[in-house]
């Protein structure tokens, strides 16, 4: 089992930046990928942003490809989402998720096991 808690979210202006953190617990943290989800009201759930277990491949959505980063430190069994340039349509509940699969075939495809509860992120214009 691997349980995953989010932080980092709030209400911000257009143009601020975040960084999102999610903490893992429970398995080797380096043994898995992760992604960072958001979800925003009456949207389906988007993948923004994936990163392989050593951190050495990436993946981002257009829709965020330039002000996100995603990372990991696998020393501290954490991952993070920054978030540059954050704009009003990036208000959304927002969920990181790690999977034991392989990443051999890509990230952007990558299906996920465990989900954290979600951190919430308000940009006002």
């Amino acid at each position: 089992q691997v349980q995953l808690v989010e932080s980092g979210g709030g209400l911000v202006q257009a143009g601020a930046s975040l960084r999102l953190s999610c903490v893992a617990s429970g398995r080797t943290f380096s043994s898995y990928a992760m992604g960072w989800f958001r979800q925003a009201p009456g949207k389906e759930r988007e993948l923004l942003a994936a990163i392989t277990q050593s951190g050495a491949r990436t993946y981002y959505a257009d829709s965020v490809k330039g002000r996100f980063t995603i990372s990991r430190d696998n020393a501290k069994n954490t991952g993070y989402l920054q978030m540059n340039g954050l704009k009003p349509e990036d208000t959304a509940d927002y969920y990181c998720a790690a999977s034991l699969r392989t990443t051999d075939f890509g990230l952007r495809l990558l299906g996920y096991d465990y989900w954290g509860q979600g951190t919430q992120v308000t940009v006002s214009s």
